[in-house]
């Protein structure tokens, strides 16, 4: 009896991973199993582009102007950008400004990876709107804090394995994982040396993962059920006309229980980079193409991890229309194309922002 309600529990957990992991179990962590971020999860993970992008070339601006007088150092600041979706930026947002950011992911599930990184059938349809609104604010010189705060929709169709009264379809939506980040900046960018910032964060366990109802069909599953911390380090660079940015993050989750059983998450690394380039004259349209990944580990605090080791490899390319300093928006598409114990999305993906 033991032994079934394991296998159970993995089924379980694998069932979660229906969403969207933005950057790396942060910020679009719908479960345990489902930890990259968010992630990423989640994730998304775009941060204030006006803000990060201005100040980049602000920077860039002011090491060239010692050097070569105020007028090449007015002509060389970077045109602001959108900024990578998923991928976190490293310059903050200016102090005392706010930034609105929601992103929508809508995810078609067409596979599923095994052990054995082999894509095998999903056993039925499943597909997920997520909706994230993140809202930064400039805390300090160097500082900002944002939250991530994200409703997700789930829905399950034509499934292989029928509920207990012969159900094989449902939905359900409600609140995910609320992630709440501090980002501080430790080196600005010069000649030679990139932005380099590091951060802290938190996933709250505010999304739905207790006292599943089994007609649902595992759809009411949408919070991951464990605190989950991360930190480590952002970096970005301006290359006239590039902007690369890259993120190297470690997070660990906490213990929790499910269909009465206890879970012991595994620790999992994030490295997620991006570049965007820009395509016209007037600096209104920007390409971006963004590598985002997670791999699981083990624990490095509390009893052994109980879950199989898991791993994800996404790719987004998307176009960007900067409408203003304040106003932009970001079209793309997600694709999962490699993995382990882990399932398979094509998202297509929006995001605007605003900055006050």
């Amino acid at each position: 009896m033991r032994r079934i309600r394991y296998v159970l529990v993995l089924l379980l957990m694998l069932a979660l991973t229906t969403l969207m992991p933005g950057r790396a179990a942060r910020e679009a962590s719908a479960a345990a199993a489902e930890k990259a971020p968010a992630a990423a999860a989640a994730k998304a993970g775009g941060n204030g582009g006006t803000g990060a992008a201005t100040e980049e070339g602000r920077e860039e601006g002011k090491e060239e102007g010692k050097e070569g007088g105020e007028g090449e150092a007015k002509g060389s600041g970077f045109p602001c950008t959108f900024g990578p979706i998923i991928t976190d930026t490293a310059v903050p947002i200016d102090k005392g400004t706010f930034a609105v950011q929601p992103t929508f992911f809508l995810g078609f599930l067409h596979g599923v990876f095994n052990r054995n990184w082999h894509p095998v059938s999903a056993g039925g349809n499943f597909r997920s709107f997520q909706m994230y609104w993140k809202l930064t604010y400039g805390l300090m010189n160097n500082m900002e804090v944002y939250a991530i705060i994200p409703y997700i929709q789930k829905w399950a169709n034509d499934v292989d394995t029928p509920g207990p009264r012969g159900e094989r379809s449902a939905s359900f939506g409600g609140l995910g994982d609320i992630d709440l980040t501090l980002k501080y900046r430790l080196v600005e960018e010069g000649p030679g040396k990139p932005t380099v910032s590091v951060l802290f964060a938190t996933d709250f366990p505010t999304g739905h993962f207790r006292h599943l109802n089994p007609r649902f069909l595992l759809t009411d599953l949408i919070g991951g059920g464990a605190y989950v911390f991360t930190t480590g380090l952002n970096i970005s660079k301006c290359l006239d006309p590039f902007v690369l940015y890259g993120n190297l993050w470690y997070s660990m989750s906490t213990a929790f229980t499910i269909n009465e059983a206890r879970i012991y998450p595994r620790d999992f690394v994030t490295l997620n980079l991006a570049g965007e380039y820009v395509l016209t004259k007037n600096k209104k349209w920007v390409a971006l193409c963004e590598l985002t990944t997670f791999f699981d580990g083990g624990r490095l605090i509390g009893r052994k991890a109980n879950l199989p080791p898991q791993a994800l490899l996404s790719v987004l390319p998307a176009i960007e229309y900067i409408a203003t300093e304040k106003l932009m928006f970001s079209l793309g598409v997600n694709v999962d194309f490699m993995g382990k114990n882990y399932p398979a999305n094509v998202s297509p993906v929006f995001s605007m922002m605003y900055q006050f």
